[in-house]
């Protein structure tokens, strides 16, 4: 074989371009033994295959139906939804005493400035009323 064809199919070979053909002739040179010295990394792997080839398998497999598997399917995703619906229902009841804690701090805000302006109109009434107190001594005094 020349030596320039199994160059150029290596070549080939590395870059998944050759065809059973050209496959089977690389592994006939390299299996021969007359193999070049800066082609003989090669010789080593396609040895490697036809020893590979004639390998059987001889443990035997025990093949076990997959039901379960199924089954922990079916619960897995219904568990999925029963945390969902558990969780949204949470956060409805969360949401919505948030909200009324909301509610109740706005009532709260209205009512203390209401009272707050009741307390400054009380306090002018008083004043009011203290001084007509006062008149009211300084009538009494006049008039003993």
């Amino acid at each position: 074989m020349e030596l320039a064809n199994i160059e150029k199919l290596v070549e080939k070979y590395l870059n998944a371009e050759t065809s059973l053909q050209e496959e089977t002739t690389l592994k006939n040179y390299f299996t021969e033994g007359n193999v070049a010295p800066h082609l003989q990394e090669y010789e080593s792997m396609f040895n490697y295959f036809t020893i590979a080839k004639d390998e059987t398998f001889t443990k035997t497999l025990k093949l076990e139906p997959k039901k379960s598997k199924k089954r922990n399917f079916k619960w897995l995703s219904v568990a999925a939804s029963v945390v969902l619906l558990l969780s949204v229902f949470v956060g409805k009841q969360q949401y919505d005493k948030n909200q009324q804690r909301k509610e109740a701090q706005r009532i709260y805000a209205q009512v203390s400035k209401g009272l707050e302006l009741l307390s400054k109109n009380l306090k002018k009434g008083e004043l009011a009323v203290a001084t007509l107190y006062t008149y009211e001594n300084t009538v009494n005094k006049i008039l003993k």
